[in-house]
């Protein structure tokens, strides 16, 4: 079922840090954007450089809608974004993540909307990019690999809702891995893009190969399996909002975890679940067998 790409609010959320030396250029291609509707809503985790001064010459110049800046505690980057997504105030058709570092392509938004109304606007839907999708996204993907950052994300309200319903009940460990688990365990749609249409500009080494290393040590430390008890307990906190399907497939996950290796190795192939490559995949199965999962 089609439908033509309407003229809805966007609300971008986005967290900021101590983000002063990119934050400008962030927010400048926020509104370049071509869609016209944009409103921003901030929230600062208690930044000690100059970015609360950039959001607030912003705020008095934002061109597309509203523009609203809060301040949090210091809790955390999960904690801030948990905020802007609870938050009554965000009222909008579409919502998107924002980092404060990063750099969208002029189209970013359009397509994103574009996508969703031609082809999933009637359900909890989410349009990302990634260039690792070589499988269309799904829960039994998503409880064990989150295959897009969360400034890549744009869904429609009916996620959001779906989103924001979850984390009153709980907490996450990262919230665009959050969105992937609860969309696509709620039945919903998850489409992701290979063409990328937005650029990062960090200061600390997240990126590129730095960012592979730090990420297999902390696998090897066991950090997998710590992120997976959050989603599950999470999930478990949240099963209601899940499919008949999504609840079957998380039972038999659990089992993955059974002191006999091989009911571990029988349980993980019943339950279906996958990463997106064959490295990957081989990766989950000898998880399974260190129980890692």
């Amino acid at each position: 079922m089609k439908r033509t790409p309407s003229s809805g609010t966007v609300a971008v959320l986005m967290a900021t840090r101590n983000g002063a030396a990119f934050l400008d250029g962030q927010l400048a291609s926020i509104a370049a954007q071509t869609y016209p509707d944009i409103d921003l809503w901030v929230s600062d985790d208690g930044s000690s450089d100059e970015t609360v001064a950039i959001l607030n010459d912003w705020a008095g110049r934002w061109p597309k809608g509203r523009m609203r800046i809060v301040q949090q505690p210091g809790e955390g980057r999960a904690e801030n974004f948990s905020s802007l997504i609870v938050s009554a105030e965000n009222q909008a058709d579409y919502y998107a993540f924002a980092d404060q570092d990063g750099l969208w392509e002029a189209e970013k938004i359009a397509v994103s909307v574009r996508w969703i109304e031609q082809n999933a606007f009637a359900v909890p839907s989410v349009f990302c990019t990634s260039p690792q999708c070589g499988c269309e996204p799904d829960f039994r993907n998503a409880l064990v690999q989150n295959i897009a950052a969360g400034n890549t994300m744009l869904y429609n309200r009916m996620a959001h809702d779906l989103l924001a319903e979850s984390c009153r009940r709980t907490g996450f460990h990262s919230h665009d891995w959050w969105l992937y688990l609860i969309v696509s365990g709620a039945g919903g749609v998850v489409h992701c893009d290979p063409r990328p249409m937005q650029r990062e500009r960090q200061l600390e080494p997240e990126t590129g190969w730095r960012t592979w290393i730090a990420r297999a040590l902390r696998r090897r430390a066991g950090r997998f399996a710590e992120q997976a008890d959050v989603n599950l307990q999470a999930l478990v906190r949240n099963r209601d909002l899940l499919s008949g399907e999504a609840r079957a497939i998380c039972d038999l996950y659990w089992k993955v975890r059974s002191d006999n290796f091989i009911k571990r190795l029988y349980y993980l192939r019943k339950s279906g679940v996958y990463r997106q490559t064959v490295q990957g995949q081989a990766g989950l199965y000898l998880a399974a067998l260190l129980r890692r999962l």
